[in-house]
C-alpha cells in the first residue's frame, strides 16, 4: 500500500459555507450573502486505491465515517476481497444488457422462457434498482406476495439466481442476496381423475367427432405416444416401412407465434426408435396417399421443408392471396391451431370437461391432447413392459428405480413395444 496521506480524509470546500477557508475558496459577492461560521458543513473526501492501484474517491457528510471507510478498504484490498462500490451501482436492468447476451440459451423455448420471466417479473420490479441495493428480505417478500404458483417462482427464481451470482462473480456485489431465496408455493395437487387418461372408448368418440382429415392424425399419436411437437416434425424419411419403425429425431416447435424446426431434444433420451402399429402403419400410408410428402432428407439448418412433412392441415398445399401476393400453405400443424378442432370434438363426445389449474387459475379443457401418451405409458406397463423399456419408447430420460438397473434396451423395448401393442401379449413385469 501507496504510504497514508496525512489529509485523508479531507474536508472539501464549500460555497454554501460560511467558514473562513471556504469565503477565501469561493469569495461570495456580496459580503452578507454568507452568515460567518467557525466550523465547516463541506463534505469529507477519502481518497484511496483500489486493486489495481487506480486512484478512487469517495465523499461522506462525516469525518468519522470517512475514516470507516477508509479502514474497510484498505483491509479488504490487503485481504483481495476489494470491491470496487461503482461496479455495484448498475441498475439491474443494465446488468441485464451486458448478462444477456453471454447466457442466451440457443434453444428457442428456453430462450422464450427466460425472456418471459425477465420482462413480466425481474424488469418491472428491480429493473431500475442498482445491483448492491437489493436485500434478502425484500427478494423472499416479493416471491411470497407477487410471484403467483409453483412453476413461476422456479422459473423467476432459477433466471434472478442466475444474474445475481454472475454478478458475484463479475466483483460487482460481495454476496448474492438472492441465494437463499426460497418458493412459498407448493406443487399443484391434481384430482386423479384430471390426471387419468381417457378410456379407449372415449377416444373412439373423440375420433368421431374429429374432421376425417385428422383421424390418422389421433390414430397416430394414439399408438405412437409421440409428444405433440414430434408428431408435427414426422418425416417421412423418419418412417421405415419394411422393418414398421419410426425414428424420432426432430420436433416443431412454437417460437413465439412462428413455428421452427428443432432437433430433438435437450437429452439423448429423445432420439428413439419406436414401433409402427398396424393402426399407426396405417395412419402414415393414408396421409401418403393424401399429400405424398417427398422422401428427401433435408438438414434442420435449412429451414421447414414442409413438403417433406408426413402430418399437415387439410389445406397444405393450396394458394392463397396475401396482400395480392399468391403463395403456397405450408400446412404445418400447430398445437393451437388443432385444438380448434380438437375441443369441439370433445365436447360432442360428451366427455369434455373444464378443469382449474389449482396454482395459477387458469382454466383448461380435459382430456389434452398430451393424454395420448399418458394412455399408451398405461397400455405398456398393463402389458408388463419394465419402466426402462416404456421410458425408452417415451423419449423419458429418468423413469424410476427400475431404470438405474438397465442401460442399452433400445432394440429390446422397441420388439417389447410392438408385442404389447399389436397383440395384446402380457410381458413379465420387472419389479
Amino acid at each position: 500500500m501507496p504510504r497514508r496521506a496525512t489529509n485523508n480524509p479531507r474536508q472539501l470546500r464549500a460555497k454554501s459555507c460560511g467558514c473562513k477557508l471556504c469565503i477565501e475558496a469561493y469569495p461570495p459577492d456580496d459580503p452578507g450573502e454568507r452568515r460567518p461560521r467557525r466550523d465547516c458543513i463541506g463534505s469529507w473526501q477519502a481518497r484511496y486505491r483500489d486493486a489495481n492501484g487506480d486512484q478512487k474517491a469517495r465523499n461522506f457528510g462525516k469525518k468519522k465515517e470517512a475514516d470507516a471507510f477508509l479502514d474497510e478498504v484498505r483491509g479488504a484490498v490487503r485481504q483481495g476481497t476489494y470491491l470496487d462500490p461503482k461496479r455495484g451501482e448498475i441498475t439491474v436492468e443494465k446488468w441485464w444488457t451486458v448478462w444477456w447476451p453471454a447466457h442466451e440459451p440457443k434453444r428457442p423455448t428456453t430462450r422464450n422462457r427466460k425472456l418471459s420471466s425477465w420482462t413480466v417479473h425481474i424488469q418491472p420490479k428491480w429493473g431500475k434498482r442498482k445491483l448492491n441495493s437489493l436485500t434478502y428480505l425484500e427478494l423472499q417478500a416479493w416471491v411470497a406476495r407477487e410471484l403467483k404458483g409453483y412453476a413461476t417462482q422456479t422459473k423467476v427464481l432459477e433466471l434472478l439466481k442466475m444474474m445475481l451470482r454472475d454478478a458475484v462473480r463479475d466483483q460487482r456485489i460481495l454476496f448474492n442476496p438472492a441465494e437463499n431465496v426460497t418458493k412459498t408455493a407448493s406443487p399443484p395437487a391434481k384430482h386423479p381423475d384430471d390426471l387419468r387418461p381417457p378410456t379407449p372408448e372415449q377416444y373412439g368418440l373423440v375420433r368421431e367427432n374429429l374432421h376425417p382429415w385428422y383421424w390418422p392424425n389421433v390414430d397416430f399419436l394414439e399408438d405412437t405416444g409421440v409428444r405433440w411437437g414430434e408428431h408435427a416434425g414426422t418425416r417421412r424419411a423418419f418412417l421405415d416401412f419394411v422393418d414398421d419403425l419410426l425414428q424420432v429425431r426432430e420436433n416443431v416447435i412454437d417460437d413465439r407465434g412462428v413455428l421452427r424446426r428443432q432437433g430433438i431434444p435437450k437429452t439423448s433420451a429423445g432420439f428413439r426408435t419406436v414401433p409402427l402399429t398396424p393402426k399407426a402403419k396405417n395412419a402414415a400410408l393414408i396421409m401418403i396417399d393424401r399429400l405424398d410428402p417427398a422422401s428427401t432428407v433435408s438438414a434442420v439448418t435449412d429451414g421447414m421443408h414442409p413438403e417433406e412433412l408426413m402430418f399437415r392441415s387439410p389445406n397444405a398445399g393450396n394458394t392463397r392471396t396475401i396482400n395480392g401476393v399468391e403463395q403456397i400453405v405450408d400446412g404445418v400443424l400447430s398445437r393451437n391451431n388443432f385444438y380448434r378442432v380438437w375441443i369441439p370434438a370433445i365436447k360432442a363426445a360428451g366427455i369434455a370437461r373444464m378443469v382449474t389449474n389449482p396454482e395459477t387459475g387458469r382454466k383448461e379443457w380435459w382430456p389434452r391432447i398430451s393424454d395420448y401418451r399418458d394412455a399408451l405409458a398405461s397400455r405398456l406397463h398393463a402389458g408388463g413392459m419394465s419402466e426402462v423399456d416404456v421410458q425408452y419408447i417415451l423419449g423419458h430420460e429418468r423413469g424410476g428405480k427400475v431404470t438405474w438397473h438397465y442401460t442399452h434396451r433400445g432394440e429390446q423395448a422397441v420388439a417389447n413395444a410392438r408385442d404389447v401393442l399389436s397383440t395384446g401379449r402380457h410381458l413379465r413385469a420387472v419389479s
